[in-house]
């Protein structure tokens, strides 16, 4: 299973970074798209839309891909207004977990998690020359802070961070990630000659909330009693699975760089 796993992510994450520091914003943007929609193929199951209702629910997360790419100039802060908001209420619910959630519920809550995250991650990718590099930098810090909360977690874990959502995780494992996911966005300050200090405290942060994206994808896979969002990725379960870090980083990572003046 862990061989199975380190694959599946070495391939996905190979050929995301090829992607992102390769192809022009357009295109990046077509493939992020691709995965996104796969994400959101998955959530529909979430609210339990089958059959045409989930191909019609992914078609309409399309068009609002479309339309709010055409129209990013003004879209883009509207849609992290939206984002910031959304996840400051979603770690609200986890604190006050369980819930029972109903279907139109989620699946209008689908199209906030998906929407702002893939528009805000192309427009970071379009944001001039340091823009696939900073792209590239919202990526490593949640994957590093994936990696080391699974191997801290594995390794060191005792303590249960949120058992009535997601029993796996442990605060040692946190602990672990958060780590890792500083010493990226150090390693990425000075590979790409930004402010050292406010870099680390993002990636702290950003890797802090990608915690709690995972987290709520877990809570809203518990209430249709799910363990995974699919089975497309082997050891890794379905697409919203390995995209549910990003949809709550990829906007307090944004947030953080326009705030730090380093995007605009």
């Amino acid at each position: 299973m862990l061989v199975t796993r380190v694959i599946t992510g070495a391939i996905l994450g190979g050929a995301l970074i090829a992607t992102v520091l390769l192809l022009p914003t357009l295109y990046a943007a077509a493939v992020l798209a691709a995965l996104w929609l796969a994400g959101a193929w998955e959530w529909a199951g979430l609210a339990r839309l089958r059959g045409p209702y989930q191909a019609v629910y992914v078609a309409v997360v399309a068009v609002g891909m479309v339309l709010s790419f055409q129209a990013s100039s003004l879209t883009a802060t509207p849609m992290l207004t939206v984002a910031i908001v959304w996840w400051a209420v979603a770690l609200a619910a986890l604190l006050s977990a369980p819930h029972t959630f109903g279907m139109p519920a989620v699946a209008g809550v689908g199209l906030v998690v998906l929407l702002p995250s893939w528009l805000l991650l192309v427009q970071l990718h379009g944001d001039g020359p340091s823009g696939p590099g900073l792209a590239l930098t919202a990526l490593a810090i949640v994957w590093a802070a994936d990696v080391g909360a699974y191997g801290v977690g594995r390794l060191l874990g005792r303590v249960k961070l949120a058992p009535k959502v997601s029993p796996g995780k442990t605060w040692e494992g946190l602990g672990g990630g958060v780590a890792l996911a500083a010493a990226a966005a150090w390693v990425a300050a000075l590979l790409l000659a930004l402010p050292q200090v406010e870099m680390v405290m993002l990636g702290i942060v950003t890797a802090l909330v990608s915690v709690v994206g995972d987290l709520t994808v877990s809570m809203f896979k518990r209430n249709v009693g799910l363990k995974d969002s699919g089975a497309l990725l082997p050891g890794h379960g379905g697409v919203m699975d390995r995209i549910d870090s990003l949809t709550a980083a990829v906007p307090v990572f944004m947030l953080g760089i326009r705030l730090a003046g380093i995007a605009a």
